[in-house]
C-alpha cells in the first residue's frame, strides 16, 4: 500500500494573481513602517533546535500529521507553550 502523501494542491488562483498590477494590490490592512519603526526594531533569530527521537500514541502522531506540513513544528509551539506556562 503507498503511503498517502500529505502535500496539498494550492488553490490559489496564480494566473490571476500574475495578471494583477501592484496599483490593484489592497495594502490597507497593513501599517505603513516607519524610520521609527526601523529604529526600534530587534533581530531575533531563532533558537536552534536538537534533534531526538519521540514516542507518542499513534493517534497523536496521526492527528497532528493530518494537518499537513509543518506538524513538527507545531508539537514543539504546543510544548513550548506549556513550559511557559508553568515556569
Amino acid at each position: 500500500m503507498k503511503a498517502k502523501s500529505s502535500v496539498r494542491e494550492s488553490r490559489t488562483e496564480w494566473s490571476r494573481l500574475k495578471q494583477l498590477r501592484d496599483s490593484e494590490i489592497d495594502y490597507s490592512d497593513i501599517p505603513k513602517l516607519d524610520k521609527s519603526f526601523f529604529k526600534h526594531a530587534k533581530l531575533r533569530m531563532p533558537q536552534r533546535k536538537k534533534s531526538v527521537s519521540l514516542r507518542l500514541d499513534l493517534d497523536v502522531l496521526t492527528w497532528f500529521k493530518h494537518g499537513g506540513r509543518g506538524y513538527q513544528t507545531k508539537i514543539n509551539a504546543i510544548l513550548k507553550a506549556y513550559v511557559e506556562a508553568h515556569q
